[in-house]
């Protein structure tokens, strides 16, 4: 286990390199040669202006809240990624904010909520909230939280409370925020096949009618 523990932090270490060049025009050419600009702050330390390696931290960016280890001038620092800024149109990652953290600290994250199972034959779980606030140590923060809607009822509802959190997260959302609500969809009556023998039968009686008229 403490190996794996290792080399997971060994895959999030990235070595950045201090930028001093600044503007959209440097940072396009930075863009170009594949690397991304980002600026770390927090507790009370001066914003430093960093460049990243694009391919590494993109990787690293798949999971939410990720904790990257930054190696600047030789020295190690904590950060966690608080905003991607990303082209609309190409989704390349543009710009990226870290957080400086420590060991041990605590920080409040958004996490994704992940339905599993499916909810009673007819009915539809729908996912009201599906991100919800926590509170986690900085270097144990959970990617998700698991619902459990296997064979939910109609009119079942799960609230924030009543979620599993993972060890060492406190839920900091409104407890009583619904977070999952199971239906039964409701046709209307033009949609069910007696509505729409009754619409047809109207037309029919219709088009008789005109007929009698045009025969007189």
């Amino acid at each position: 286990m403490a190996e794996k523990q290792k080399n997971d932090d060994n895959e999030n270490t990235i070595v950045a390199e201090v930028r001093e060049s600044f503007g959209k025009g440097a940072a396009r050419k930075l863009r170009v040669l594949g690397k991304i600009p980002a600026v770390v702050y927090g507790h009370g330390t001066e914003p430093q202006h960093l460049t990243l390696p694009g391919h590494e931290v993109a990787l690293l960016l798949r999971k939410s809240n990720a904790v990257l280890d930054l190696k600047i001038a030789g020295k190690s620092q904590l950060a966690l990624v608080k905003d991607v800024q990303k082209d609309p149109v190409k989704q390349l990652i543009e710009h990226i904010d870290l957080i400086v953290i420590r060991k041990g600290e605590k920080v409040t994250v958004d996490i994704h909520v992940h339905p599993v199972g499916e909810s009673f034959a007819g009915t539809i779980a729908t996912l009201e909230h599906p991100t919800i606030s926590v509170e986690a140590e900085a270097t144990n923060i959970p990617e998700f939280v698991n619902v459990d809607i296997e064979g939910a009822e109609d009119g079942t509802q799960i609230l924030a409370k009543d979620l599993k959190l993972p060890a060492g997260s406190t839920l900091i959302t409104d407890p009583e925020t619904l977070v999952v609500n199971v239906v039964t969809p409701q046709l209307d009556a033009q949609d069910t096949p007696e509505g729409a023998g009754a619409e047809i039968g109207e037309t029919e009686e219709a088009a008789a009618a005109r007929a009698a008229e045009d025969a007189e």
